[in-house]
């Protein structure tokens, strides 16, 4: 589906705020009806991230329970990450995956790309399926170790009931993967 609609027009913009890992940016916009907002948004370094669903085998996924620090609990979900610099979305993914689950893929889908609230911010977030696993470890980034858990795909709706698994972003992927692999279930 497309749209004709205009964008609005930038008239301003400045920088209201920086950290180590996006910037805030104030946007004074005209819309061609004539009113004018100011919006606050914010930007990611421009790279996009990954997210990975790994299949330990035909039946089994693979999840990390790690600690996150905007809701300050353990969240299970799917290993995720950041595309490096000169790396492709692919590359960040198997990269990822051996960081953050000890194992390689062989093969690598891409099954979506997301956007992480794009009313006030700019980033994607491409979703892998990863098959044909190898065991290959990587040194990552993360400050403790990530506990792994095997979970059937045939289970995912008592998956999607457990109390730590609710971020929006896994869950799109379990049902893009679910979709992707219906025959399997």
């Amino acid at each position: 589906m497309t749209t004709n609609k205009v964008l609005p027009q930038i008239t301003a913009r400045k920088q209201v705020a920086k950290s180590r890992l996006f910037s805030i940016e104030q946007v004074d916009l005209t819309f061609t009806n004539g009113e004018k907002r100011e919006y606050e948004r914010m930007s990611g370094k421009g790279r996009g991230a990954v997210m990975i669903v790994p299949m330990l085998d035909q039946h089994t996924m693979l999840l990390v329970r790690e600690y996150c620090g905007g809701t300050h609990t353990y969240e299970l979900g799917f290993p995720k990450g950041l595309i490096d610099a000169g790396e492709s979305a692919a590359e960040a993914a198997n990269r990822e995956l051996r960081e953050e689950v000890g194992y390689g893929a062989k093969k690598l889908t891409s099954l979506h790309t997301v956007a992480m609230a794009p009313a006030f911010f700019d980033a994607k977030m491409t979703i892998f399926l990863a098959e044909n696993l190898y065991a290959e470890k990587l040194l990552g980034d993360e400050p403790e170790a990530l506990e792994l858990v095997p979970w059937p795909l045939a289970d995912y709706q008592q998956l999607m009931q457990e109390q730590d698994f609710n971020e929006a972003r896994s869950i799109a992927a379990l049902l893009l993967v679910k979709d992707h692999l219906g025959g399997v279930l």
